[in-house]
């Protein structure tokens, strides 16, 4: 089963280029993996029917005791043969559906087959978490499905509405899920449900909340009222995804889940009044709007809401007899309800529509399609040999015999009747719109709808389907032994003498009569709403109609509180954040109890130095008024930690924190270019003493947590231990490096990832059309020659000048992008001093980072020193100048080194290690002598192309573009400060 599920996975990646190479025949290439399923189901069965349950599992996540645990019961082996029975069936007749499209069927293709590989791994794991995952994992991708047809805006719209119910049911769902895994103390469900009345006694009262929050999710994903309006709308569909989705598989998960739990929790306090009074009022409520319907799609979408309620009813009553009705059922509805929906598709791929104002007299042109629709039908009325009358006649028994004893069995049983009387009238009304002949208002026939015959294998998944409900209801002996398994689960001693069986015939009893008094009353109904010509609302808005009014609602107040909130203000939003530090710190430490504080004054003589320089330099900056100053103030407090490091034993610390200091500097000098010198001549600062503060509170706070948190340790921390790991398992003398790379390398993953985050944000804000990078291609036919010649002097304001070599020179220059550089910008000196020194950089930015598994250096000190040397290049010879010192894209950079990083932790789980797991390699090579390799060098290398990748992305971002930016408002006559 989990190399099934695996196979499930792992095909869908394959789909979008197949498809491209033969078309849609790779949906039969498709079907052989639900059709291998439903093969290893069906051997499995002997074990199945004696009790020998089927069970595989794989420890996923042992910290968390989450396993990848299949087990098939008699529930989860007939659900599998619904998921895949069917599934394979509708991509097979995908292949003559989209015979001739090409557009998005590939990527169909994938996710179709991915869904049913998550509904596989749904009905089948015992992991009540690993359930919600795959729970949520079939509303994505049906949220993908149902939007098949994109650019129709009713489809997106119906997509999304899917996927916003059913997501919110699923994580309602979760909260009632850990709630019930906790307090049992496992996510097994085999062993949950084995605990025997587990909401009595202490806990019930938790028990019971996670029960009605299991049932929102349930609910939701089964179109139950009040969330069944998203199954209509999810019509916008193709026609395989509504036969599969909401006939056979998606909408089956809420009614398995109820099924699952109902012979555990039918007798808890909110279950039967939750699901029978729900389940009732959703079948006659769907069964009622599918009269009003023209369209044949959406007359078997509300159908199909009406036999949802009753699913939800029957098997939610959680009894013996009712369990084994409503498994048959369940069943049932599958085969004749996906049969159903593929007649639409066949209908609506030959003739183009849907309306049974459009459609006369195509059964005398179909028969066969006709015969078996009527077949589908017969079963989902009722009628003797379906599967559907073997199914409604034994719940009819088992209510009528229930009702006696129990008000929820009577409200179940006359909700389950009229109904039964909704679904033969719409039944028929289905039978009629879409194959007979129709007669104007004047009473003739009108003109018989021309019908082309479709190929026999589109036939084919339809009256296959449509068969099966007669064979199923011929073989019930056969199916009463089958599905007593899951019967027997819920045992009833009140009614253990009353013992209901599936069979064909029992006899002239009650509920036979039952049954034939609800299909009298359909033809009734149907004739009556056929003469009347009923449309009209029963009220005057729908369901739909409040949830987009709740929609809205969300919409104006997102909308109120952003504008209260997000005001534009920079000092207001950082404000907020301080004060709400200061209020939650303050009330920590207040109500924290005693304090153990451990105070010294000094460590080093340098702090003594050290520690009044910063201090004086942010009093300094709050007085200044050029930001440049200020910028520099405050980089005197970094600078400071770097000497505080330095004589700490630190050099790492130190020589990294200098070359950060020394990076953010150059980014805001970026970027104080385009903002006013002196703050305050747009906008003054205002409420100086507000400010003052909130500055002071924040610092005496964060003060206050160091002096806490330095006397709160209980334990030696793991930090002691961290060199002599760094040597054993990181094979590396540095420990900080060692720690980034090995011991801590999720940290760093992450760390990366907000780098990149970082980067893009930046560049997505200052590109404002597009992010090409032809910075290289400016520099390409740039000159490079020895020729010398004297420039021609120019007069200007300020005297004479030589004029700017201009781009066809020939005359020899230090760096080639000094020649695009304004003549009052351009510095020889700094030219000659960058061409000197800008390869040895390089050099020692490639030594730093091999030499940091040992030494002060690493990945991320060496990709600020490369970094810097890249500023230096730019800020001597332009925008052009660093196109060409880096004629590559920064995010080709930031990807490889994300890449490499990610590989490189990955790595070793393919040797059936953890990740980032470190292998040693030492040999002696000859004139070298002894080497040293450990594979966390190459997760360093990706951390040095990402550090490289973000300065130049800076670079580019807030000083090549903005250089552009600023050139092209020249060119136009703007005036750039």
């Amino acid at each position: 089963m989990l190399v099934l599920l695996g196979a499930f996975a792992v095909l869908p990646l394959a789909l979008p280029w197949l498809v491209g190479r033969i078309g849609a025949r790779a949906f039969l290439v498709a079907a052989l993996v639900p059709v291998a399923a439903f093969v290893q189901a069906v051997l499995v069965a002997p074990d199945v029917f004696a009790g020998r349950t089927p069970f595989e599992t794989y420890a996923w996540i042992p910290q968390l005791g989450l396993d990848l645990s299949m087990r098939m019961d008699t529930l989860g082996w007939v659900m599998a043969l619904i998921v895949t029975g069917v599934g394979a069936l509708v991509m097979v007749y995908c292949r003559w559906y989209f015979d001739g499209k090409k557009d998005g069927v590939g990527q169909f293709s994938a996710v179709l087959l991915a869904f049913a590989g998550a509904m596989y791994g749904l009905v089948l794991t015992d992991d009540i978490v690993v359930l919600v995952m795959f729970w949520e994992i079939t509303s994505v991708l049906s949220y993908l499905l149902i939007g098949f047809y994109h650019r129709r805006g009713a489809s997106r719209r119906a997509a999304l509405q899917a996927l916003l119910v059913t997501t919110l049911g699923g994580l309602v769902m979760f909260v009632g899920v850990v709630l019930l895994a906790v307090h049992v103390g496992t996510t097994s469900m085999s062993k949950i449900l084995a605990t025997s009345e587990i909401w009595r006694g202490e806990g019930g009262a938790l028990v019971n909340a996670a029960i009605v929050m299991i049932l929102v999710g349930a609910l939701s994903k089964s179109a139950i009222f009040p969330f069944h309006f998203w199954l209509p709308g999810a019509m916008a569909a193709p026609t395989p995804v509504s036969a599969y989705l909401h006939a056979a598989a998606m909408v089956k998960a809420g009614i398995y889940l109820i099924a699952r739990f109902a012979p555990t929790f039918a007798l808890a306090e909110p279950w039967r009044p939750i699901v029978i009074s729900l389940g009732v009022f959703t079948m006659l409520l769907g069964g009622i709007q599918a009269l009003r319907e023209s369209d044949l799609k959406r007359i078997l979408a509300f159908g199909t809401v009406s036999q949802l309620g009753m699913l939800t009813a029957v098997l939610g009553y959680g009894s013996r007899n009712t369990a084994l009705a409503g498994l048959a059922l369940l069943l049932g509805h599958a085969l004749f309800k996906s049969a159903l929906f593929l007649v639409v598709g066949v209908i609506d791929r030959q003739l183009s529509t849907r309306d049974i104002g459009e459609l006369s007299g195509v059964g005398r042109q179909a028969p066969t399609l006709a015969a078996f629709s009527m077949i589908a039908v017969a079963s989902m009325i009722g009628i003797i040999p379906t599967i559907g009358f073997v199914a409604k006649e034994t719940t009819l028994a088992a209510l009528l015999e229930y009702a006696r004893d129990d008000a929820w069995a009577l409200v179940a049983l006359i909700g389950i009747l009229l109904g039964s009387a909704l679904t033969a009238a719409y039944g028929i009304r289905f039978i009629w719109g879409a194959f007979w002949t129709k007669k104007d208002a004047a009473r003739q026939p009108r003109p018989v709808t021309a019908w082309p015959d479709p190929p026999l294998g589109f036939l084919a998944a339809p009256v296959l389907l449509a068969g099966l409900a007669i064979v199923g209801g011929v073989a019930a002996p056969a199916l009463d032994t089958v599905l007593a398994g899951y019967a027997d689960l819920a045992a009833d001693p009140a009614h253990a003498d009353h013992v209901e069986h599936l069979a064909l015939w029992h006899g002239l009893e009650p509920a036979l009569f039952l049954s034939l008094g609800t299909i009298a009353a359909g033809i009734l109904l149907f004739w009556l709403v056929r003469v009347t010509n009923w449309h009209s609302r029963v009220l005057p808005f729908t369901s739909a109609d409040a949830y987009n009014l709740v929609l809205r609602g969300i919409a104006r107040a997102a909308v109120a509180t952003t504008t209260f909130t997000q005001r534009g203000s920079l000092p207001v939003y950082v404000g907020t954040i301080f004060v709400v530090f200061v209020a939650a710190e303050a009330t920590a430490l207040l109500s924290g109890g005693d304090w153990q504080i451990e105070l010294e004054g000094w460590h080093t003589t340098m702090q003594l130095v050290v520690a009044p320089i910063m201090i004086l330099a942010g009093a300094v900056a709050v007085r200044a008024r050029k930001r440049y100053t200020g910028v520099v103030l405050v980089s005197v407090t970094g600078l400071g930690m770097v000497l505080l490091f330095a004589t700490s034993g630190a050099p790492d610390l130190a020589l990294t924190q200098i070359l950060v200091e020394t990076v953010t500097l150059v980014a805001f000098a970026l970027v104080l270019r385009r903002i006013p010198a002196r703050m305050g001549e747009h906008n003054a600062s205002v409420l100086p003493v507000v400010r003052a503060v909130i500055a002071v509170a924040v610092g005496v706070t964060m003060a206050m947590i160091a002096l806490v948190a330095t006397g709160a340790r209980v334990a030696d921390p793991i930090s002691d231990r961290f060199p002599e790991l760094a040597y054993e398992l990181g094979h590396g003398r540095n420990v900080v490096n060692v720690a980034l790379v090995d011991l801590r390398g999720w940290d760093t993953m992450g760390e990366l990832s907000v780098l990149i985050l970082a980067a893009t944000g930046v560049a997505s804000l200052v590109f404002v059309t597009h992010r090409a990078d032809n910075l290289s291609a400016g520099t390409a036919s740039m000159p490079t020659g020895v020729i010398r010649h004297r420039r021609p002097l120019i007069e200007t304001t300020d005297g004479p000048r030589p004029r700017a070599a201009s781009p066809d020179s020939t005359r020899q220059t230090w760096l080639i992008g000094g020649q695009r550089v304004r003549p009052e910008n351009r510095s020889i000196v700094l030219e000659v001093i960058v061409r000197i020194l800008f390869h040895t950089i390089i050099v020692v930015s490639i030594y730093l980072l091999f030499a940091g598994h040992n030494l002060p250096g690493g990945g991320f000190a060496g990709g600020l020193v490369a970094g810097m040397a890249l500023v230096m290049r730019y800020v001597a010879g332009g925008r052009y100048e660093l196109g060409a010192a880096a004629p590559t894209d920064a995010g080709r950079l930031l990807g490889a080194g994300m890449t490499l990083a990610v590989v490189t932790a990955l790595a070793p789980v393919l040797f059936g290690a953890p990740p980032l797991t470190s292998a040693f390699f030492e040999a002696e090579l000859p004139l070298i002598g002894h080497v040293e390799f450990v594979t966390s060098t190459l997760f360093d290398i990706g951390v040095y192309l990402v550090v490289i990748g973000l300065v130049l992305d800076v670079l580019r971002s807030l000083g090549a573009e903005v250089d552009r930016q600023a050139q092209d408002l020249r060119e136009r006559g703007v005036s750039v400060a």
